[in-house]
């Protein structure tokens, strides 16, 4: 059949529009998505003909595929995931996920009117950090504290209130780049402080803090080294020696801290990571660090220390082009509130509970998968099913080089590559995030939770299929 021909018997978008499947993808979704969705298809098909690919029109497959394009365009972008990489504070998933009872805050505050800058005692507008500052200073041991969108914010508006036009002073070891290109001198030159490197890159002494120090020095900087580790021949300058120096000058010690962690980890055997608590009990006179890391919140960028430089940074203008929205404050004060038990903080906050969860317990997660994926000979054709040892990381720049011991549901696939498996579980509803290890796919089930064993067992049957 010729190209004409076969154009002339492709159905009109009206004549879709009125067919049975049309008029009941119009009771379903919006007609502007279900019209995009008809021309879509269509243009595409005629694009084939005229190419001379196309060697008839079938009806029933134009149908199918309209009606899979018009549910996929009236669906969401932003989606929940099934996490199975094991990498807990997973930057590209989202980081932190939030406990129930922080989510029933959250739909509280964000379904009603709210008191976000109402004094309600006084009956005048109030501050929205005012909900936060009681917490952020029983829980750090600081003076005061107020909070932005993220921890880069913070970072950038402590230096641009505290040291614009002046020398900020750091370790050449510490000037970090993390995900998504931060850097710690970009957002210096961004505030308008002016960097002072000093020290190697493996070695920095108090001497050469104290070296630097000119008359347009205006702040001291540690700088938390995130998402790696220097290992060997190295050294650098405690937060304890830095503060001794800047008493001794007379100069305020800033210490981005980054991971935000409140509770000890040493007792599960992590020396690495000091909490915020002992930054502050060292003298740190400001504190920044994130809300969606260690601390298992929303993503927030925290400042805490000296009341009267807290003052300074929160009359800054960026304050307000930084500020946090209300679901998101609702969201760190639900969690922080988690903090005020410590005995039961550990289950509480999902992040911490993944991080610090027993192996045997993620190992019990993994025969649960196992066993359900085997039932009856299920699959054994199809794949070769096993339990297997494995690490986990904690990602999101924080506990950097610390494996965590974990255990995974290995999946060889018999009749299709790994990496088709990977992709069709990625493309699933909903979507599994996996990874490939030795030619087999691993699903950690640390980072799986319970509720979702079943979704995860349902997708990799779907999957294999």
């Amino acid at each position: 059949m010729d190209k004409q021909a076969l154009l002339s018997r492709l159905p009109s978008v009206d004549e879709l529009l009125k067919s049975d499947d049309g008029l009941q993808w119009q009771q379903k979704y919006p007609r502007q998505l279900v019209i995009r969705a008809i021309r879509v298809v269509l243009n595409n098909l005629r694009e084939t003909i005229l190419e001379g690919s196309g060697r008839e029109v079938d009806l029933i497959g134009i149908i199918s595929r309209i009606g899979a394009l018009v549910e996929e365009l009236a669906g969401y972008s932003l989606k929940p995931c099934l996490n199975a990489t094991g990498v807990v504070l997973h930057t590209n998933l989202g980081r932190s996920i939030l406990s129930p009872e922080v989510i029933a805050h959250i739909a509280e505050v964000a379904g009603n009117y709210s008191n976000l800058e109402y004094d309600i005692e006084q009956g005048v507008r109030g501050k929205r950090y005012s909900h936060i500052k009681r917490l952020l200073s029983e829980l750090t041991g600081a003076e005061d504290g107020i909070i932005v969108n993220n921890n880069a914010a913070a970072v950038l508006v402590c230096l641009a209130a505290l040291a614009k036009g002046e020398e900020v002073i750091v370790s050449r070891g510490e000037l970090v780049e993390i995900g998504g290109s931060f850097r710690i001198p970009d957002v210096m030159s961004g505030s308008g402080a002016i960097l002072r490197e000093v020290g190697t890159t493996n070695k920095t002494h108090t001497f050469d803090f104290e070296k630097a120090v000119t008359e347009n020095t205006a702040l001291l900087m540690k700088v938390h080294q995130s998402n790696f580790r220097m290992i060997g021949f190295t050294s650098d300058v405690t937060i304890e020696e830095m503060v001794s120096l800047g008493q001794k000058l007379k100069l305020p010690v800033m210490f981005d801290l980054g991971s935000g962690c409140l509770i000890d980890l040493k007792p599960y055997g992590i020396h690495i990571e000091p909490t915020v608590q002992e930054v502050v009990a060292a003298g740190a006179d400001i504190v920044t660090f994130s809300g969606d890391k260690l601390l298992g919140g929303p993503q927030a960028g925290v400042i805490v220390g000296r009341r009267q430089l807290i003052e300074i940074i929160e009359k800054n203008p960026l304050i307000r082009a930084m500020r946090i929205d209300k679901m998101s404050l609702a969201a760190l004060e639900a969690t922080l509130m988690c903090y005020l038990d410590m005995d039961s903080v550990r289950e509480k906050i999902p992040t911490l509970s993944m991080l610090l969860q027993r192996p045997e317990k993620i190992k019990a997660r993994a025969k649960k998968v196992a066993s359900m994926l085997m039932k009856r000979g299920a699959l054994t054709d199809r794949a070769n099913i096993e339990i297997v040892a494995d690490v986990s990381q904690s990602g999101g720049g924080a506990l950097a080089g610390i494996a965590f011991d974990t255990f995974a549901v290995a999946i060889a696939p018999m009749k299709m590559s790994v990496n088709d498996l990977e992709r069709r579980l990625r493309l699933g509803n909903p979507p599994v995030i996996a990874r490939i290890k030795e030619d087999r796919l691993i699903l950690d089930m640390r980072t799986l939770l319970d509720k979702e064993v079943g979704a995860l067992v349902k997708a990799v049957r779907a999957a294999l299929a």
